[in-house]
């Protein structure tokens, strides 16, 4: 009998054999600075849960109001009657505390960041991107069928040089940078990209997933944060990490938001946010404006243990931000180190190829504001013990 799909298994007993398959941890607890995962107990350190918003109060109570007022689910997609007033009022929320005239919410941050690209663009349109963009930009490139044009990672000049060399091409040209890098935890050099765009005419856009809650005021993000406010065209952001709960958006014009509206695939074809999502989501903004010290404690952690991880003598790459890398090279040794450190208490996610470049296997660690400062001590003294035992130290 045929097997066509016994490549599949082949492919997976391979990467068992080098060391990098992974089986899925199961979280059996609230995701927290401790959870519990497979039956045991650790320092959760692979959270996008910079402020622990997921066991906020406030957005558990907003959470529970709305399914008792709205019920389980929004029954359609926004476009034909799934559009409720939560959804209105979390855009409102959000394009506020933006600074832009107008905003849309995605079901996913990579929905945002596919959906808007392939929706703006087309084949006779060129894209300027950085080389380490994420795998939704990435994503929405191809599917927008523009031509792509990738520029060294954080090289300002080398994007401003294609920008230059497009300046006789047609079509509309599109600049794109994530705010904050997820894998290296550095921060894009958005000064001098907006000015770049600007110069040639171009489509200035910032992927901010990972600074959403964490950089400029109260978590405005990158834009806030370097002061670039009415000079960035698309901002997107995420619900699902430093908010705490689910969703992406999509910030800017009132006529680019009208236009997602009608164009946007994801948005067009997938059921709208759950009342509750949507609910906690706006309490989650509520949260970030009245409790600031959150974003203090959660950048007092990172300096702490960013510190700790370094002094041991760990190579933690060029981060900025509470996203700190120990990189070790090979993929297998990135696997065993996350598998050695979770027996001990700790959990961190190995991240091998093609999440980042051969040779430059990492495991990433995200604290938070709710890490108390005697888990961080934990953490630092398993990851010198099982540095030492794997002679990485």
């Amino acid at each position: 009998m045929s097997k066509p799909l016994a490549y599949l298994h082949d492919q997976i007993e391979q990467w068992k054999s080098e060391g990098t398959y992974q089986r899925l941890r199961v979280l059996e607890s609230a995701s927290a600075a401790e959870s519990r995962f497979d039956g045991k107990d650790v320092i959760n350190l692979a959270s996008n849960n910079y402020l622990g918003l997921t066991t906020h109060p406030k957005l558990l109570e907003a959470a529970i109001a709305a399914v008792k007022r709205y019920g389980a689910g929004s029954g359609a997609v926004r476009t034909i009657s799934g559009t409720m007033s939560l959804h209105l009022a979390l855009e409102e929320r959000i394009a506020a505390f933006k600074n832009v005239e107008a905003c849309v919410v995605f079901q996913s941050g990579f929905a945002a960041n596919a959906g808007t690209v392939s929706a703006i663009l087309g084949p006779d349109d060129h894209i300027v991107s950085d080389e380490l963009n994420h795998a939704s930009i990435v994503d929405g490139c191809r599917l927008s069928r523009a031509k792509i044009h990738v520029f060294a990672h954080k090289d300002v000049a080398a994007a401003e040089s294609i920008l230059a060399s497009l300046a006789g091409a047609g079509g509309k040209k599109l600049l794109i940078s994530d705010g904050v890098f997820s894998m290296d935890g550095d921060i894009g050099p958005l000064p001098g990209l907006v000015a770049a765009a600007e110069k040639h005419g171009a489509i200035m856009m910032v992927d901010d997933a990972h600074s959403s809650g964490v950089l400029g005021r109260n978590g405005r993000g990158t834009i806030d944060h370097f002061g670039l406010h009415g000079r960035v065209d698309i901002q997107v952001g995420t619900l699902s990490k430093a908010i705490g709960v689910l969703g992406g958006y999509v910030c800017g014009s009132r006529d680019l938001i009208e236009f997602l509206y009608h164009r946007a695939r994801p948005f067009l074809f997938s059921t709208s946010h759950p009342p509750a999502v949507a609910a906690a989501c706006l309490a989650a903004f509520d949260v970030l404006e009245r409790e600031p010290e959150r974003i203090d404690a959660l950048w007092a952690n990172a300096r702490y243990f960013k510190h700790g991880l370094a002094s041991a003598g760990f190579n933690t790459g060029i981060s900025e931000t509470p996203i700190t890398p120990v990189i070790v090279g090979e993929a297998a040794l990135a696997h065993r180190l996350s598998r050695e450190l979770f027996e001990e208490g700790v959990l961190a996610t190995g991240i091998g190829f093609p999440t980042v470049a051969k040779g430059k296997a990492r495991v990433r660690t995200i604290v938070a504001s709710t890490h108390s400062r005697a888990d961080l001590d934990r953490a630092l003294e398993v990851f010198e013990k099982v540095g030492k035992r794997l002679e990485i130290l």
